[in-house]
């Protein structure tokens, strides 16, 4: 331990006596030890020294009362005036000015020597040193071990909490990975330490104020940023596998009572109710299907289906919309653009099905978080991957798109408002900005394209049918 002034005068062969009235440093560690003869030794001084002297310099009273003055302007936690050499005792002025600005002042007689004071203190001091080092060493062999032995982050940040004798509270954007009891943490008593990882899901490890940071918490931020490095390998590995048993389920290609097991294997207990929550991002991909989820959705099941993340969670769909909330502000939060979509609330592997086709088909209307609707008879028929709907739409609609490309023209976007306008002429001129007869000729070289007439209800329905699931399907494929 660092030795105080007060502990020093308690060393019986040092021999020295309190001359000065004032208390206030004398427990104080004493950093370092400093001998001078100067005058103004201030500027030589970094504060928390004890400054021994033989007042050498220190003729006059004027001279002594200055040189307390610019020693305790420094920060010195005290005088050791040495007698028996300039002067027989310590002189009254520099006693009395001491008392005045309440800097400690020892006598040290003539036979002990300043070296002796300075190795006390340095032996001190390097005693300490090592007791810290060593506390730091077991320190990073407690967080280690808590880490290693599968404590994973909670173990890890409980101990340091211990360590440090704080709360801790360990966040992700708007998630909250770890929280040891503390309210949130702000910016005013906390201390917040960045978490490194190389990827778009940085996190911050806040510790509550006050605390001494021995250089431990340097260690832990290294730990933690390879722990999350490893969760995300984990969570990429674990929603694929989900991923591979949920797209067999979206397929029918299992019996009811091996898709109900292989669910349970995934976490999901398909004998309840459940929503299937659907994020798809076209710019952020890659980031979406490996993103953390907010702390609302910690207990749900997650799975990379295509390029969509695919959240699965308990619900009767009144908690749902709200859930789709926490996870589009959580994404937002993260830098990722991605538009939710919910679906429907079912039992039963089919119903996570249909779910999921509902979850798709209202992503497809692009807001941030979109609600449920009734199932498209589009989504139903994309529901069954034995009915070559892609294919169909492709050979009904690639005759225009092929014809648009080579002569710019706009078939594509003639069919598009005219099915949309209820087959008006009319309405389609107005909103084109064309002739009436315009559009006839247009509808016209779509049946001589396709074979199909666009004025025919069944065939309209082909056509219309073939657009739905081009537009559905094409934010889905790769």
């Amino acid at each position: 331990m660092a030795i105080s002034l007060a502990a020093l005068l308690a060393v019986q062969s040092l021999g020295l006596k309190k001359s000065s009235l004032a208390e206030t440093t004398s427990h104080q560690d004493i950093r370092w030890v400093a001998v001078t003869e100067l005058e103004d030794p201030q500027r030589f001084l970094n504060g928390g020294e004890l400054v021994l002297t033989t007042g050498l310099r220190m003729k006059s009273a004027p001279e002594q009362r200055r040189f307390v003055r610019q020693v305790q302007r420094a920060g010195a936690v005290g005088i050791g005036f040495g007698v028996g050499l300039t002067h027989d005792a310590v002189p009254p002025a520099l006693v009395a000015e001491a008392n005045r600005w309440g800097l400690p002042v020892v006598e040290v007689p003539y036979g002990t020597p300043f070296i002796a004071i300075s190795k006390l203190v340095a032996d001190a001091q390097s005693a300490d040193h090592y007791s810290k080092l060593e506390r730091l060493i077991a320190g990073h062999q407690i967080l280690a071990r808590a880490l290693l032995t599968g404590g994973g982050l909670s173990e890890l940040l409980k101990h340091l909490g211990g360590m440090l004798r704080t709360d801790i509270v360990l966040t992700q954007f708007t998630a909250e990975l770890y929280n040891s009891g503390a309210a949130a943490p702000d910016a005013h008593s906390w201390a917040s330490y960045p978490i490194p990882t190389g990827r778009r899901d940085a996190c911050t490890l806040w510790v509550r104020q006050p605390f001494e940071d021995s250089g431990i918490i340097g260690y832990a931020q290294n730990l933690i940023s390879v722990e999350l490095n490893n969760m995300v390998k984990q969570r990429q590995a674990e929603r694929a596998l989900c991923g591979q048993v949920l797209e067999d389920v979206i397929h029918g290609t299992l019996d009811p009572s091996e898709a109900t097991r292989r669910l349970a294997g995934t976490g999901i207990n398909s004998t309840r109710k459940n929503v299937v929550l659907l994020a798809g991002s076209e710019a952020h991909h890659k980031q979406l299907v490996t993103s953390s989820l907010p702390r609302a959705l910690e207990k749900a099941v997650t799975a990379v289906v295509g390029k969509d993340l695919i959240t699965v969670i308990a619900d009767d769909g009144r908690g749902a919309t709200a859930l789709a909330r926490s996870l589009s502000d959580h994404l937002a939060e993260a830098g990722i653009h991605a538009t939710i979509g919910i679906g429907g609330a079912y039992t039963k592997p089919n119903g996570l099905r249909w779910s999921y086709f509902e979850a798709r088909d209202a992503a497809s209307h692009g807001l941030p978080v979109n609600e449920p609707e009734r199932l498209s008879l589009t989504s139903l028929l994309l529901a069954s991957e034995d009915v070559p709907l892609a294919d169909m739409a492709n050979e009904s609609l690639n005759p225009l798109r092929t014809f648009d490309a080579a002569h710019g023209a706009e078939l594509m976007t003639t069919l598009e408002s005219y099915l949309t306008n209820n087959g008006s002429v009319a309405a389609v001129a107005e909103a084109l900005t064309l002739h009436r007869n315009t559009v006839r000729y247009r509808l016209a070289q779509i049946t001589e394209l396709t074979g199909y007439d666009p004025s025919v209800t069944a065939d309209r329905v082909q056509l219309w049918l073939a657009l739905a699931v081009s537009r559905l399907g094409s934010r889905h494929q790769g």
